[in-house]
């Protein structure tokens, strides 16, 4: 999370009309907005948000709660920021890996290409869920975030359109959403566990995902090479 949180706050400016956001800014406070951005994220992931306050930030941050509120005037605030910051490398990183580029490789290759990027994101930022998940996050989060999960389904529709163009529109919306679901719920379980363990639920997801979309694109896409069989040399 660090990165994307240095990349958000090295943007400054922002209107300080804008309601939920932070105070206007000005350079010498950008590292600290980051340093409360990412404090934010730890607290959010070991608390919960709605257990979270703004003292606890501070706090987890190594700063005075007056210090923070030059900064944000709520843990609202704070929570809108840093879910701007989440969505912008979450935009970033499925636009890379849902390029028309990668959709001629055998589906073993595809799985890797789409999947390795997304899951990395998810690993490497758990406030991600937290933020976009929770119940009493505020609505702007869950707004910005509901777009851009439509916007992400429609972008799988499309991929599945040129696969299969004589499928049904139903068809295809189907399966890109249970495809997602699929995703989501095998990344709650890798963000459950560490190490070799995640490792392997990794590998079960992406067999998982093989196993569902292989009779569904596996006709239309090409095949991987087969192995060759090493061979003893002759005596």
């Amino acid at each position: 999370m660090e990165r994307g949180v240095q990349d958000s706050a090295t943007k400054g400016g922002g209107d300080p009309a804008d309601a939920g956001k932070p105070r206007r800014r000005q350079a010498r406070g950008e590292r600290r907005i980051a340093q409360i951005l990412e404090a934010a994220g730890r607290v959010f992931c070991t608390s919960g948000y709605t257990a979270a306050s703004t003292n606890s930030i501070a706090r987890e941050a190594g700063v005075s709660p007056g210090t923070l509120y030059q900064f944000f005037p709520n843990k609202e605030a704070i929570a809108v920021e840093l879910g701007d910051v989440l969505l912008t490398r979450w935009r970033t990183t499925y636009g890379q890996a849902l390029t028309p580029t990668h959709m001629d490789l055998p589906l073993p290759e595809l799985l890797d290409t789409v999947l390795d990027p997304l899951i990395t994101f998810n690993c490497e930022n758990p406030a991600f869920p937290v933020l976009m998940h929770g119940s009493e996050i505020p609505g702007q989060v869950t707004e910005k975030h509901d777009a851009l999960h439509s916007t992400l389904l429609t972008r799988v529709e499309e991929m599945l359109g040129s696969y299969l163009p004589e499928a049904p529109q139903a068809e295809r919306t189907r399966t890109a959403e249970f495809a997602f679901a699929l995703f989501m719920g095998g990344m709650d379980l890798i963000l459950s566990h560490e190490g070799e363990e995640r490792e392997a639920y990794i590998r079960e997801l992406k067999t998982a995902m093989f196993r569902y979309l292989e009779p569904v694109v596996g006709d239309v896409l090409p095949r991987c090479p087969p192995r060759l069989e090493s061979s003893a040399p002759d005596s």
